[in-house]
């Protein structure tokens, strides 16, 4: 029963979560994000994490949703008109996206051939005998080299994002 339970869930979850990213009115889009982020609450404390549940319910269930409720009234709506040529300009900004999400992908391909990366941590995590690390930086650069590599294709496709959406441009 719990198990069921937990399935509808997740469905009103993934089905919220679409919605909010579907719907074009911003406060009510805010509002399907914050009952996501309450249904995941609810699933968090159905599975036994109460801790992570509340912090989830009050966080961004709750005091994120007040932030984009106060930033989307501080905000003046957009025409039509300019709401046209706005998708028409990001579209011509993210024609780069796909060339850099090729190039890091040959980038990976590139150094797991050439061997400069260690990817054999993937295959000792199966293993039982636990390696010895003399130092932390080793255990870092030596066997987490692709989740900072991970982190920083993350941070850098964030800032990427950022400079897309807020960039002015200068009229001609």
């Amino acid at each position: 029963m719990k198990e069921i339970l937990i399935l509808i869930l997740l469905f009103g979850l993934v089905g919220s979560a679409l919605l909010s990213v579907l719907i074009r009115n911003l406060l009510k889009a805010a509002i399907t994000l914050a009952a996501a982020s309450a249904l995941l609450a609810a699933v968090m404390f159905l599975l036994g994490t109460w801790i992570a549940a509340v912090i989830e319910l009050s966080v961004c269930a709750g005091m994120i949703t007040v932030v984009f409720i106060s930033a989307i009234s501080l905000t003046k709506p957009l025409t039509d008109e300019e709401i046209l040529i706005e998708a028409r300009e990001r579209r011509g900004r993210y024609i780069f996206l796909p060339f850099i999400l090729i190039a890091v992908l040959a980038l990976l391909i590139i150094l797991k051939a050439s061997n400069l990366m260690n990817f054999d941590f993937i295959e000792s995590a199966n293993s039982t005998s636990v390696p010895d690390f003399t130092t932390q930086t080793s255990v870092i650069w030596n066997n987490r080299a692709l989740d900072i590599l991970g982190q920083v294709i993350v941070l850098l496709s964030g800032v990427f994002g950022v400079v897309v959406l807020f960039k002015e441009r200068t009229a001609k």
